[in-house]
This record gives structure tokens, C-alpha cells and sequence, in this order.
């Protein structure tokens, strides 16, 4: 077994107490941050070169949003899966529009828009969006019919994965041929086939399970995770407290030990993880309470790597329609 390094982080970046914390996205171009509270509904912003005092709500929505990208040949907007499909909003103000819905007529007859909310996604190398949509924890109890949608460029919607729990974590290996994705309550992240040009996912195996010992916690399940540029995934473990750096072969060989339970996800800013965390009270937490000291915060370290490139959406001369404030889906 590899030895295993260890990152130790005593401290917060951000003290954001985020009910749940998720989707983080490196804008480099501006080197800002924005990031979600998928149950508050509320988009956030950090510009990493003015430090933690520059941190800022955007906006508190009337839906959920659970994942963002941003779109190639638009600076002024990012794409996002959200309550009822895929919508595009304003990277300033928040304001947005739905262009795309997800489920059949037949599925929302029996309401499931409504049981149901999107959650991790990310953009393939050919600008092919892909995110994932599970039960929605404040109106539905546990269910594993959700799935993952791919919105195409051309602005079709295909369904690469159905039966799914909790969806997290979809990556790319830096070879372009293989395809990470974690149903969480299955405490694996998957690996499939993948071709690049059709955009379809094959031959679903393990690539990481979680230790049987429960050395990271008896509760512990993988969550988010991004791919550095040497082909290593980072994975935050939801209430293991920590993030793992696994190698390709699917060994453990380093680890970011945090000061608080339920981390959700990395995402890379040049050599620097900022991590995302839950729990730090609303409306699924116990009497609304703080689960930890900083749970809900988010967390900067640098690990001394980069991450692989990660790719805008392609369709930006395709979404037009819808309303702000989502009165109206456009298709």
C-alpha cells in the first residue's frame, strides 16, 4: 500500500453555514468562486484575490439549484441543473430562465418535477452538459428512480443513466476514454467506458468502494470530486470529514482531514482545493441546528497540483426562451 499523506485543516476559509453546501465552480478567468446552497436555495460568489471579506450571496432563488457550468462564448451567464431541468442565469445578479425540462409528460403527471431536484453535474470535452436529478430530500422520502441527463449542444436531452439514487461526482479521466460517477448511498464511485464522440457510458464497474472497516466512519459515502492533471481524484467524503486523493489503481494515497463532518465537494483554483461542506443548519438539519462548529463552511488548501481543464457548454447560441424567475420553460 502507498503511503499516505496527510493535509490538515484547522480552519475555515469561509464561515458561509450553508445548509448544503455543493457545486463549486472556479471562474479562472475572473478568479472567482461561486458556489450553492443547494436547500437555501442561494448563489454564492468569492473572489479568491481579495480573500474571504470580498465573499457575497448573489441571490436567494425560489428554486433549488444543485450544479453550474459555465458556457463557451458567454461571460455574463452560466448554465445550471436545477429544480425541474436545465435553466441559464446571470452570473451577477442570479437572475434566470429555463430553456430545458427533464422529465416526460407521463412523469410529471405522476409530480415527479416536484419529488425530485437536480443535483452534481459537469460538461464534457465536447460541451455535452451532464447532471444528475435525485429525490429532493424536504418534499420526498429516499427513493433510486433518479437519473442523469446530458443536455447536447444542439439543445436534445438524452438520459445516459436511470435507477439512481444520489448522484455525484461525474468526471473524466485525462485520457477522455473513461467516466467517474458515485451513487453515493452506494458508498462506490463507478467507472464506465466512454466514448467521446457519441457521448455513451459502458461496461459499469467499481472503481472506488468505501473501506468495509469504516476507518472514515461507519456513515461515510463518497460525494463531489474533481481529477487533478496527474489523473488522481479527490473525493469528499460526506461525513467522513475529510477529502481522499485516490490514484488511478484506486488506492488511497493522500488525505485532507477538515474540522467539520459532511464535506460535499472539491473543485480546483490553480493548486488550491476549495471544498464545500452541509450541515450547517436548515430545513433537513436537527432543530435547525449547526451539526459541528463549521459545518457548512468552505475550506482552501493548496495540494500542490492543478486540476484537469474543465469544459464550457457548447450551446450557447441555442438558449433562448423562458422567463427570468422561471415563470415560463422554454424548449
Amino acid at each position: 500500500m502507498p503511503e499516505v499523506k496527510i493535509y490538515e485543516v484547522k480552519e475555515p476559509y469561509i464561515e458561509t453555514r450553508c445548509s448544503l453546501g455543493e457545486g463549486p465552480y472556479w471562474e479562472e478567468e475572473t478568479n472567482t468562486v461561486r458556489f450553492l446552497d443547494v436547500e437555501k436555495q442561494e448563489i454564492h460568489r468569492v473572489d479568491i484575490n481579495k480573500g474571504p471579506s470580498s465573499h457575497k450571496l448573489i441571490k436567494k432563488l425560489d428554486i433549488s439549484i444543485g450544479c453550474t457550468a459555465d458556457i463557451e462564448g458567454n461571460d455574463k451567464e452560466f448554465i445550471f441543473g436545477g429544480k425541474y431541468g436545465y435553466g441559464i442565469a446571470d452570473k451577477e445578479t442570479g437572475d434566470y430562465r429555463w430553456v430545458k425540462k427533464v422529465w416526460s409528460e407521463d412523469e410529471i403527471r405522476e409530480k415527479k418535477h416536484e419529488k425530485f431536484r437536480g443535483n452534481d453535474g459537469a460538461v464534457d470535452s465536447q460541451g455535452r452538459f451532464w447532471a444528475g436529478f435525485m429525490f429532493d430530500p424536504l418534499v420526498e422520502e429516499m427513493r433510486s428512480d433518479g437519473a442523469v441527463f446530458r443536455l447536447n449542444p444542439d439543445m436534445s436531452l438524452d438520459r445516459p443513466l436511470s435507477d439512481i439514487c444520489i448522484p455525484n461526482g461525474t468526471t473524466w479521466n485525462k485520457n477522455d476514454d473513461t467516466m467517474f460517477f458515485a451513487d453515493s448511498p452506494d458508498k462506490t464511485i463507478y467507472q464506465f467506458d466512454y466514448d467521446q464522440k457519441t457521448g455513451s457510458v459502458t461496461n459499469r464497474r467499481p472503481f472506488f468502494t468505501m473501506p468495509e472497516d469504516n476507518k472514515y466512519g461507519e456513515n461515510a459515502v463518497p460525494d463531489g470530486h474533481c481529477i487533478d492533471e496527474e489523473g488522481y481524484m479527490w473525493t469528499a467524503l460526506h461525513d467522513g470529514g475529510r477529502v481522499l486523493r485516490i490514484s488511478p489503481q484506486g488506492e488511497v494515497v493522500a488525505e485532507i482531514r477538515l474540522p467539520t463532518s459532511q464535506t460535499t465537494c472539491p473543485c480546483f483554483v490553480g493548486t488550491q482545493l476549495f471544498i464545500t461542506s452541509a450541515g450547517g443548519g436548515g430545513p433537513s438539519g436537527e432543530d435547525g441546528k449547526p451539526v459541528d462548529k463549521f459545518a457548512g463552511s468552505c475550506f482552501l488548501v493548496d495540494v500542490g497540483v492543478r486540476g484537469l481543464k474543465r469544459f464550457k457548454f457548447k450551446g450557447g447560441e441555442q438558449i433562448e426562451g423562458g422567463k427570468v424567475d422561471g415563470k415560463v420553460v422554454g424548449e
